[in-house]
């Protein structure tokens, strides 16, 4: 008597790739051809259409029909978050890459970032460098920001300069799935769903870095949620960042805390972290007609004041161009070390 036949599951790919797209038809068959294009083949990709009413379903549906690679889910509309962790839950991929349904993939990113996670096995999560386009439609800010993105590469840059603001483009995250799994995936909230994963990895002990070649191309936009939903406002990364400054163990260490700032704007984000209890022992300035005053009882004093014995631990919220660099070559000069003795703040 012959045994009855049973259907095997197909291999699990190494890579899956992570696609939600709600609306998206005008970028979206653009974005699966740079994914198709791939010199890397061992993938699939689970894309989720979060409730679209255009032709992103109907697309993907045929994209999958041919191409069995290509795995649709239809949840209904669950929000950007939502779709993550349906996607997320459904891949199969030991690693998951990330990419948004507008932007797109050089034919040799799975296969360079599949290779640096393979050369460095204590990463939990690989980013890489970011192409923004249209060139000619970014403003200044933009600029700069690619550019700042674009030179934090290591793991030690990374942790320190993870305060300043999101250092790996989410687009070009390629992270191991179960570790994000096991941290409960994405978390829903009045916050950026990437930035705050960076966090909870770092606070967690997970080490990241990026791979220093452009390997995206991330499409910036008027209509793009970091610019269009409140959860990517900069009183929303103030408040995050708060949130997890408050539970950094270099602000545990019985150190008096100093800010360098003064201005109202900057008070504004300090008074995010003043909430969780910390109170600076002084305010730094370079301004004379702010040294010498005293914001509820704290003295607004000038950098020299920095070259003391007892060094406090030091928040530098100055975003003004270039002063971030001015501020760290005087404590530099002082004997301050970043990420020991300091820290720069977005």
């Amino acid at each position: 008597m012959s045994k009855p036949h049973t259907a095997t599951a197909p291999p699990a790919p190494a890579i899956s790739i992570l696609l939600p797209a709600h609306n998206a038809e005008t970028t979206l068959e653009e974005t699966l051809h740079s994914i198709q294009g791939q010199s890397w083949e061992d993938w699939e990709l689970v894309a989720v259409d979060d409730g679209s009413s255009d032709r992103t379903g109907s697309l993907l549906a045929d994209y999958a029909a041919n191409d069995g690679r290509i795995r649709l889910l239809q949840p209904g509309r669950q929000g950007l978050v939502g779709a993550l962790n349906c996607g997320l839950a459904s891949a199969r991929g030991a690693l998951v890459a990330r990419i948004d349904a507008d932007d797109l993939m050089h034919p040799e990113r799975l296969a360079r970032q599949q290779q640096f996670m393979l050369q460095n096995p204590a990463l939990t999560l690989a980013g890489c460098q970011v192409r923004i386009f249209p060139e000619e439609q970014l403003e200044a800010g933009f600029r700069e920001y690619e550019r700042w993105q674009n030179r934090c590469l290591s793991t030690e840059e990374i942790a320190t300069e993870l305060y300043v603001e999101s250092p790996i483009a989410h687009p070009t995250f390629l992270f191991r799935r179960q570790p994000v799994v096991d941290l409960g995936g994405y978390r829903s909230g009045p916050f950026p769903e990437d930035y705050e994963l960076l966090l909870r990895l770092h606070h967690s002990g997970h080490a990241m870095a990026k791979l220093a070649e452009v390997l995206v191309a991330w499409r910036d936009s008027p209509g793009r949620a970091t610019r269009t939903d409140p959860r990517y406002t900069r009183e929303a990364f103030s408040a995050l960042r708060a949130a997890y400054l408050a539970c950094d163990p270099r602000l545990h260490q019985q150190r008096p805390l100093a800010i360098c700032g003064a201005g109202r704007r900057t008070r504004r984000r300090v008074d995010y972290l003043m909430e969780y209890g910390f109170r600076p022992c002084a305010y730094i300035d370079i301004d004379p007609r702010k040294i010498g005053n005293r914001i509820a009882g704290v003295p607004v004093v000038a950098p020299e004041w920095l070259d003391r014995s007892e060094r406090p631990f030091v928040l530098g919220y100055v975003t003004n161009h270039g002063a971030r660099e001015v501020i760290a070559d005087q404590l530099t000069q002082f004997g301050y070390l970043r990420g020991r003795d300091y820290l720069m703040v977005g």
